[in-house]
């Protein structure tokens, strides 16, 4: 097997355990799937991936019966909604002002996003919508995030997960922001390779 399929196939180390692929091969993995990009996609059980038309789209929002929404381009420079947005529904919102930079450091956020997240699905009717201004790269780093830390993901088994069902791409800064996080909370003598999943 060529060496470039090593870690997609089954990135673990000569221990048997996983390691975090070089962002080289997470990038060939996003590039693999067959995900849409439309305006609001559902990438995971009540959670969506979209664009700013979709957060300004009150209507749709409701007709797929959202009730919270992360702002991942937040502010009058970006994507400029905010609780005044949708005062006239029974949407939760947050917001994240990152830009779509490699040198923004969005890591920060990771956990305030995932907790975000996390308490909108506490609901049994809970559906969160994230998005930015494209829905490609900061929103997906941010829905990346919380499957890493509150679904146990590995990120390899998170990008499978959400580019599967959307079009995905975190700038280069992101992608390795990722990667640390996934270093930190899965290389710490976790033996789980992605087939466990079944998405291999």
């Amino acid at each position: 097997m060529p060496r470039r399929f090593s870690y997609l196939a089954c990135p673990q180390g000569a221990d048997n355990r996983y390691e975090t692929p070089p962002a080289s091969e997470l990038q060939r993995l996003m590039w693999t799937k067959t995900g849409t990009s439309s305006h609001l996609d559902k990438v995971q059980p009540r959670i969506y991936i979209g664009d700013m038309y979709a957060a300004k789209d009150k209507r749709t929002l409701l007709a797929h019966h959202i009730t919270h929404v992360l702002n991942a381009a937040d502010g009058k420079f970006n994507v400029n909604t905010g609780h005044s947005f949708y005062r006239d529904t029974k949407i939760t919102y947050h917001g994240v002002e990152a830009f779509d930079m490699p040198s923004f450091n969005l890591s920060p956020f990771f956990y305030p996003a995932a907790n975000f997240i996390k308490n909108a699905l506490s609901s049994p009717k809970g559906k969160v919508f994230v998005h930015c201004a494209m829905g490609l790269s900061r929103s997906s780093t941010l829905v990346l995030a919380y499957l890493i830390i509150h679904e146990s993901m590995t990120l390899v088994d998170a990008i499978k997960a959400v580019s599967a069902n959307r079009h995905i791409l975190p700038n280069n800064g992101f992608l390795e922001q990722l990667r640390e996080l996934d270093k930190k909370l899965h290389y710490q003598g976790s033996a789980r390779s992605s087939s466990a999943y079944g998405w291999t």
